[in-house]
């Protein structure tokens, strides 16, 4: 079996009588998207940062492409790229002098102009950083992250602050990527980025990890509802859930959303409408998705803001 490309056992951090990280372990195997979710002052961030040989642990192993993050920092850094939440560079210097600039501090890596072209910035390669979008940026600095041709890419929250379109056209960079294979470890507070992007996932709450697997495993596991949206259903439709003995509930905008525990119970519930006559309109099915089962799982919603630790 291969050995994964990130092995973390028994990783403590503890800063005074904080427990940042109690006691974790986990592997990210190669070549897959490792989605690693938590709340603000959840560990995540911490954890992260033991991992790319930022900080210190307490105790506990890393091991990164079989190296152990305590003895080999140098070899580790030359085979790892980091997308820092908050990515920047020189204003008055262009897109291709940035990379140029992180090019040499590796002396050597990936050709240049291949990755303008990856990150669709060929035709921005003259432009002053300064003059750069939001999006741009983030490619850039995504592109900053891959300069040295890295084994491992950590990308912390890469597409916070970016537009619908510019977060699709990150995820082809980062899809593209594993097609490369490349192994990519990403902190999002989008659930619905790692639900689309991630082949495992890890939830870390208090310091501990209290969920691990696939998207779809977790939700089976955690959160196997499905819902039924009738749009427009009124009094009937709450009348008739209450009748088959399965929970509502009601958004206020007049449709009536039914919770059913597997999909065979889809079915019987539209037949019954039909049957009664009830006059909606329009209806649609889902299962529920990784942010349900967040939210089931540490009891808060992911945000946008940094974690303090």
């Amino acid at each position: 079996m291969t050995e994964p490309a990130i092995k973390v056992k028994n990783l403590v951090k503890i800063y005074g009588e904080l427990h940042a990280v109690d006691d974790i372990s986990f592997d990210v195997q190669m070549g897959e998207v490792f989605a690693f979710l938590g709340p603000n002052g959840a560990g995540k961030t911490t954890t992260v940062e033991i991992i790319e040989t930022i900080r210190s642990p307490t105790s506990g192993e890393v091991d990164i492409l079989g190296l152990d993050i305590k003895k080999n920092r140098k070899e580790i850094i030359q085979r790892i790229g980091v997308l820092p939440q908050e990515f920047s560079s020189f204003d008055r210097i262009t897109t291709r002098e940035t990379l140029q600039y992180f090019y040499r501090l590796f002396e050597g890596g990936r050709d240049i102009d291949e990755l303008l072209k990856m990150v669709g910035l060929e035709d921005e390669r003259d432009k002053w950083y300064m003059n750069l979008s939001g999006g741009l940026k983030q490619r850039l600095g995504i592109a900053v992250a891959l300069v040295n041709d890295p084994e491992v890419v950590f990308l912390d929250e890469p597409t916070t602050g970016l537009d619908p379109r510019a977060r699709r056209d990150t995820w082809e960079v980062i899809k593209t990527l594993k097609k490369e294979g490349k192994t990519i470890f990403l902190t999002t507070h989008y659930m619905e980025e790692a639900e689309a992007l991630a082949d495992k996932v890890a939830i870390i709450s208090k310091g501990k990890i209290i969920a691990r697997g696939s998207p779809n495993e977790l939700i089976d596991a955690h959160c196997g509802t499905i819902h039924i949206t009738v749009r427009g259903g009124g009094y009937e439709t709450k009348e008739i859930a209450k009748e088959m003995g399965f929970s509502y509930d009601t958004p206020g905008n007049g449709d009536i959303i039914i919770d059913v525990s597997s999909s065979e119970q889809v079915l019987p519930v539209l037949n019954r409408l039909k049957e009664k006559g009830v006059r909606y309109d329009g209806f649609d099915v889902r299962k529920a998705n990784l942010e349900e089962v967040f939210l089931a799982l540490t009891g808060q919603a992911l945000c946008e803001e940094g974690e303090k630790e």
